[in-house]
């Protein structure tokens, strides 16, 4: 059997409501603001692409570097190519992982 409507929302449902209201907000807005949200995602790809670019390009740049003024039996660049791919590719994880963080907190930027 149902419970008859109050007029007091449990602090459950006031929680959801509230979290339903701040998503419809955010739908809304993007809704107005299409190419807005278009170019914030075409930067953002570019931010993630060079966060990853950057420091596999010096890794690049620092073991060939390395071969060309301290030869050794092996070669420096593939090794530290690698190393700075997996640098940026762990920067580029980490910064969207906290900016979905504070996207879908409670409060945080998705909800303004």
């Amino acid at each position: 059997m149902t419970k008859p409507p109050t007029g007091d929302a449990e602090p459950g449902e006031a929680q959801f409501s509230q979290q339903i209201a701040a998503s419809v907000a955010r739908k809304l807005d993007a809704r107005r603001q299409p190419a807005r949200i278009v170019w914030f995602g075409l930067g953002t790809m570019g931010l993630i692409g060079w966060s990853v670019a950057v420091p596999t390009l010096l890794g690049a740049a620092l073991g060939a570097w390395l071969d060309r003024h301290h030869p050794a039996g092996h070669s420096w660049t593939l090794p530290l190519l690698v190393a700075g791919l997996t640098l940026g590719c762990w920067n580029a994880w980490a910064w969207v992982s906290r900016q979905s963080r504070e996207m879908h907190r409670p409060g945080g930027a998705g909800d303004e």
